[in-house]
């Protein structure tokens, strides 16, 4: 990925629409990178993909497009599950325009959603329903293409937040049937680019703040302003990566989109084998609380994303000990504001474990080392 960005900025570097060799070879690029992202996201049409800052400037750019015509009396329906970009956007956008903001929580004992209050939350009032796929703070995978169904059967528009799922599981937009979804290059080992999946009508009825001379069709439409480019190369690189993990001798079938569902399956399969061990040591240690699905039977509806809170040192106490033994961790609330003002754990949040693929067994021993440590 580094040394995409580096050749792009040494042989390629230039803007967008040009009719010299460099900014021809920068735009068959950025066209790779479009069909790379449209294989990561799991739908056939390249342009309906676009690129941008980050998932949080996606959203708020979207929010204000969609809001335009939202009236009182609208309603739009938000978890508490969320990390922020995934709910402050909407909110305000709702109070822009005197429209309701329906909330659905979440079981507190597992940090599961409640279903059932979306089946009847979801009416021929809702214009939006905005869902994570999975949670940043405590890992739950959200049942989204039951709530994107019933957002399409309800006229609503689906938006889903894939930041956090990205990097742990294959995106199926097609599958899902969501009219949005956003995810960001720098979770899934790329750089700092945001990702918006839409569906082609929509991209093209939904009028975008949009500067004048800036394209009308797609994806152009919805790329304000001149785009990171080196960035979406090192994202192409980092996709093809992705794809690289399963073993060529595995592999079945000759697409990069048929690669990359293996190499997620991988991915599945070597994570759950880490986070059977970390929960299993966060188990014997009574000073320490788990939150979210602990169950044995119950850790395929979650990802290896772990938050725990010490009964007798604050969290910021415990990523400090964790730093020190070259463990590296988050505290606080990761941005995952509804969740932890939700669960009561504000302001010191909870101190957050993330596993990923190169991680490995050692690793989380000497997690569950330093954590004995400080109990004792």
């Amino acid at each position: 990925m580094i040394e995409a960005i580096s050749h792009y900025l040494v042989e390629h570097n230039a803007n967008h629409g040009g009719v010299f060799a460099t900014s021809i070879e920068s735009d068959r690029l950025l066209d790779q990178a479009h069909q790379a992202a449209a294989d990561l996201l799991g739908t056939p049409d390249p342009q309906t993909v676009s690129f941008g800052g980050n998932m949080t400037t996606l959203t708020f750019a979207l929010s204000r497009a969609l809001s335009r015509h939202w009236r009182p009396g609208d309603e739009i329906v938000l978890s508490r599950l969320e990390h922020d970009a995934n709910f402050s956007p909407w909110v305000l956008a709702a109070n822009d325009r005197g429209a309701t903001v329906r909330y659905i929580d979440f079981a507190p004992n597992d940090c599961t959603l409640n279903i059932d209050q979306y089946a009847h939350s979801i009416t021929d009032r809702t214009r939006l329903v905005a869902v994570g796929c999975a949670s940043n703070a405590v890992g739950t995978i959200n049942p989204v293409k039951q709530i994107c169904r019933w957002a399409k059967d309800a006229g609503a528009i689906s938006f889903l937040d894939a930041v956090h799922y990205a990097p742990h599981a294959s995106m199926d937009v097609a599958d899902w049937d969501c009219d949005f979804l956003v995810c960001s290059a720098y979770k899934f080992f790329g750089p700092h680019v945001g990702i918006m999946y839409g569906r082609r009508e929509l991209l093209e009825s939904i009028q975008p703040y949009k500067l004048r001379p800036a394209p009308d069709d797609l994806p152009g439409r919805w790329m304000t302003g001149t785009q990171n480019h080196e960035g979406i190369a090192g994202t192409l690189a980092a996709i093809d990566y992705l794809a690289g993990v399963v073993d060529e001798g595995q592999r079945e079938g000759n697409s990069r989109r048929s690669a990359l569902v293996q190499s997620f399956d991988q991915i599945r399969t070597y994570e759950h084998r880490l986070l059977v061990r970390l929960l299993n040591g966060l188990g014997q240690n009574r000073l320490v609380k788990v939150w979210g699905i602990t169950d044995p039977e119950r850790l395929d509806q979650r990802l290896p994303t772990v938050a725990i809170t010490h009964r007798d040192r604050s969290a910021r106490e415990v990523a400090d000990a964790l730093a020190a033994a070259g463990v590296f961790v988050w505290h606080g609330n990761y941005y995952a504001l509804p969740v932890t003002e939700a669960l009561g754990v504000e302001p010191a949040g909870m101190v957050r474990i993330g596993l990923c693929h190169y991680n490995t067994a050692a690793e989380v021993d000497r997690l569950l080392e330093t954590l004995d440590q400080i109990r004792r």
